[in-house]
């Protein structure tokens, strides 16, 4: 099948469809109105390859001083909606001036695209990439129509990767340590780590590991910080003694995860971070966060 997008309807239909639209694997995105939709997934340095197909209504002709379609990467920030910030442009002149009388396809190709980061949609931020196809016409409003696709990039296997080994005490009350196995995960991983109990004064009555999701928006007073719990995994209930040992097995597969961001082009951070509570009998929290680092792992073929 091919992928077609809303038409336009006075006074022409416009279709954007894939070379390989129906081999290509899919990714489901959520839009604005709620709904979700199937649209094509790319990898970066891949080929963008497929045709145009502008038909005007019956009866009518398209007087046109150019067609193109562009291919663009867009930030936009929900503070700030309506304003894309463009990272990548890429643009193909399809049809010099002229009209269209009848059904016309233009076939394009954008080879060895980069997109250097994966599409997101997020609390106040979105990354999209997409097909724009301009009509442009004299004294009256372009005929524009777009279409999404998904872009999701894959990583090796760090060659560094370094335990988390963490002390959090409160003085004469409470001294225990915790160890995680690595500090960079990918999304299908499994976190194993130990909890020591070294000094227990006070009367814990449970302790939880929870997963946080932290995504910081803008720059200075325009800088917008959402925390989400994605998870929350009860590690113990009742009240540990000296000396004692807790394990930690979580796997991340069953959650919503998404690589970590680091600085999206000025715009965006996407971080993650492990976080240990403690719970006393009078129902005092206590925390301790590390924050860990999520990658999509390269898939082998």
């Amino acid at each position: 099948m091919n992928y077609i997008i809303g038409a336009f309807k006075p006074p022409c239909n416009i279709t954007i469809s894939f070379a390989d639209g129906k081999t290509r694997k899919k990714a489901s995105i959520k839009k604005e109105n709620g709904q979700t939709a199937m649209v094509p997934l790319f990898q970066s340095l891949e080929n963008i390859v497929g045709e145009v197909s502008i038909e005007p209504v019956q009866g009518k002709k398209i007087e046109h001083t150019g067609v193109k379609i562009e291919l663009l990467g867009q930030i936009e920030l929900y503070f700030d909606r309506g304003n894309f910030y463009d990272f990548t442009s890429l643009v193909r002149e399809l049809d010099v001036p002229g009209d269209i009388y009848e059904r016309k396809t233009f076939p394009f190709e954008f080879s060895s695209v980069e997109m250097p980061y994966e599409s997101y949609n997020g609390i106040n931020v979105r990354l999209r990439y997409i097909l724009k196809v301009t009509i442009s016409r004299n004294y009256v409003s372009n005929i524009v129509e777009s279409q999404d696709f998904w872009v999701r990039n894959y990583t090796p296997a760090p060659t560094i990767n370094n335990s988390i080994k963490m002390e959090v005490g409160i003085e004469d009350c409470l001294h225990i340590e915790f160890e995680y196995n690595k500090s960079k995960y990918h999304l299908k991983d499994v976190i194993i780590g130990k909890i020591y109990f070294l000094l227990v004064r006070i009367k814990i009555k449970n302790m939880e590991l929870e997963i946080r999701r932290r995504e910081s928006t803008g720059s200075g007073p325009n800088t917008y910080v959402e925390t989400e719990t994605l998870a929350k995994f009860e590690l113990m209930d009742g009240a540990p003694v000296r000396g004692e040992s807790i394990p930690i097995r979580l796997f991340l597969s069953p959650y919503e995860l998404t690589p970590t961001y680091r600085n999206i082009n000025n715009k965006f951070s996407v971080k993650y971070f492990l976080n240990l509570v403690l719970v006393d009998e009078e129902d005092r929290r206590y925390f301790k966060q590390q924050e860990i680092t999520i990658y999509r792992l390269q898939e082998t073929s």
